[in-house]
């Protein structure tokens, strides 16, 4: 079995979790997500299985559409709910056309401090290590691109918090606790993220997702081919073996990428060569026994 799963992970499980669950439901350790999603948070997480394995970067950098929720008047050194307390303030009202505002400044290049409980390495070692142990690290600045960004819903105004919802869709690496750490900041308020719900990953929606109790052994796959979000031709069984031994290709499909299909199956994504332009040369070659 060779393909993609698209999973809604539930709160409380590591993006490692689901794979190892599954692992053990197809009976092969050729499985990988696409992109961590925290423990606390739900949603969209694309599984690649076996040969789906060799297009997991074309689909980790595919933009990422969320729904978060954000609550004022709480600070924590994780930068959500999960995390310890480290102030406590109730906040000062807020108008909505404010936080619309506010939201809005952030649509965008956007240059995010990466948060210190994260997978990022620093001279070595991953930042979560430094906080655990207590320990001083610069933290790094990420460009990342918030693509939208936009209150949902109303805003719940309680006695000592302040909640509202916003949707945004970003690219690859932007963290969002990160991005409602700077939203906080630019409200003059100290806050956290409260919930966090991925709803799409490129093309894969919640909607169509299964969670991992749906699923089994029977399963049906989405295939590599139907998966990738380019341009693909199918060839003949000449070209299979050019493609098959690497050959780069002359330009002819007037694309700067390109997926081709031999007998219904994903075998290569192609690329433009940067030495020269007429030809095309193998970014992934799949090669089924």
């Amino acid at each position: 079995m060779n393909g993609l799963l698209i999973v809604n992970k539930e709160e409380n499980m590591t993006s490692r979790d689901v794979v190892n669950e599954l692992c053990k439901k197809f009976n092969t350790k050729k499985i990988g997500h696409t992109g961590t999603l925290d423990p606390m948070a739900k949603g969209v997480l694309v599984v690649a299985i076996n040969k789906g394995l060799k297009i997991v970067d074309e689909l980790t950098m595919l933009d990422k559409e969320y729904i978060a929720q954000v609550t004022l008047g709480i600070e924590t050194d994780t930068l959500d709910i999960t995390g310890n307390i480290l102030n406590k303030r109730k906040p000062k009202y807020i108008e909505k056309e404010k936080i619309k505002q506010v939201l809005e400044s952030f649509k965008g290049r956007y240059d995010m401090q990466v948060p210190k409980y994260s997978a990022i390495k620093v001279n070595g070692r991953k930042l979560y290590e430094y906080a655990r142990n207590n320990e001083e690290v610069k933290l790094p600045i990420k460009q990342v691109y918030i693509n939208d960004i936009k209150l949902i819903d109303e805003i719940i105004y309680n006695e000592d918090t302040i909640k509202f919802n916003f949707k945004c869709n970003v690219s690859k690496g932007t963290y969002v606790r990160s991005l409602i750490r700077d939203i906080c900041l630019k409200l003059d308020e100290i806050g956290t993220m409260s919930d966090l719900v991925r709803t799409k990953q490129g093309k894969f929606k919640i909607e169509d997702s299964l969670k991992l109790s749906q699923i089994d052994q029977n399963t049906k796959l989405i295939s590599l081919k139907d998966s990738i979000d380019i341009p693909t031709i199918e060839v003949n069984e000449t070209l299979y073996n050019k493609i098959k031994n690497g050959s780069k290709l002359k330009n002819i499909y007037d694309e700067n990428k390109i997926g081709f299909v031999f007998k219904n199956e994903l075998i290569a994504i192609y690329i433009l060569d940067e030495n020269d332009n007429e030809k095309i040369k193998p970014k992934k070659v799949i090669v089924y026994e």
